[in-house]
């Protein structure tokens, strides 16, 4: 028993409801697949941040793209309290004007991971990110995830993640439905990462148990001599971005890193010009807490006691809403 009776609450539960549309179902029928031919799951690593605000409407919407680091975002929100003063004050709102001032002064000097500014709540949220493996390796994009932009212009389209709401109460198909499930069981294995670490994973098992998966982004991922596949790239906003930070590093940063001779980096550079060979690896963003799951009783989760945080002080920027 769970103790909750019938009023379970909406961050425990995982909506599946019927796909509208024959994109959606051909999605989630993909997705189903998926399951069969890419089995296991990994995660990528260390987490990701994002910025996200309360919405009145429900849910947590995030406010821009994803970065390494906690800071960046405290950084994001910094220049946004700054665009809303400016903003504020050419409307003669002086009172509002002061208050993001504030804000944003405030996110300048401290490492603050939460902060509520005109009444509405604003959170660094951290999220896992992870990925599908098969036996032929890491799960390319599927035909129905979203790629419009042209080659060499991806980076001019705005990324998915920018305006998604992190709500548990949106429906989801049952492939995807199932894959929450998944991962609300993943935790760091013992032994693959340090133990305060693997401490934090378990403990978020039990304070954010529910979650939200985000829109899929897309690496570049490398098989190296011994038959194991590694990241080559930070995460893109679609496949076309990821071809194309590939080519760029063809062009401009392998021939510098490698060192290479005239007639190598030409050929290097001319590889770039094509399309790159390297697969294209379709990786899954979960606001973290349990992996599939950042959601608790108090929304979803902020940094955990082992991440980065400004100064190296990992502890003053930690939270829990146990």
């Amino acid at each position: 028993m769970n103790g909750y009776g019938e009023g379970l609450p909406a961050y425990r539960t995982i909506r599946m409801t019927a796909q509208d549309g024959p994109i959606a179902a051909f999605a989630d029928e993909e997705a189903w697949r998926a399951r069969e031919r890419y089995p296991t799951i990994v995660g990528m690593g260390l987490p990701a941040f994002v910025a996200a605000r309360e919405s009145e409407r429900g849910g947590w919407e995030i406010l821009g793209s994803a970065a390494d680091a906690p800071q960046g975002i405290r950084d994001s929100l910094a220049s946004h309290f700054r665009r809303l003063a400016k903003e504020a004050g050419e409307a003669g709102r002086a009172g509002d004007r002061k208050k993001c001032r504030a804000a944003y002064e405030k996110l300048d000097w401290v490492a603050v991971d939460e902060l509520t500014v005109l009444g509405t709540r604003y959170r660094v949220v951290r999220v896992e990110q992870f990925i599908r493996l098969g036996p032929d390796g890491p799960e390319p994009p599927r035909p129905s995830d979203p790629d419009p932009g042209e080659v060499g212009e991806a980076y001019r389209l705005p990324g998915r993640l920018k305006g998604f709401v992190i709500d548990p109460y949106t429906g989801t198909g049952l492939a995807e439905g199932l894959l929450k499930f998944d991962l609300m069981q993943f935790v760091l294995k013992a032994g693959a990462a340090p133990p305060e670490m693997r401490g934090d994973s378990l403990r978020a098992v039990e304070t954010h148990p529910g979650g939200v998966l985000l829109p899929a982004e897309f690496a570049i991922a490398e098989c190296g001599k011994d038959g194991r596949w590694k990241p080559h790239s930070r995460p893109a906003p679609s496949p076309q971005a990821a071809r194309d930070r590939l080519a760029m590093d063809f062009r401009v940063m392998t021939p510098i890193r490698e060192q290479l001779d005239t007639h190598r980096g030409a050929e290097t550079q001319v590889r770039g010009e094509r399309f790159p060979r390297s697969p294209l690896t379709r990786t899954g963003r979960v606001p973290a807490g349990r992996t599939t799951s950042s959601l608790g009783a108090c929304g979803p989760v902020l940094l955990r006691a082992t991440d980065p945080a400004r100064h190296g002080d990992a502890a003053s920027a930690a939270r829990s809403c146990s």
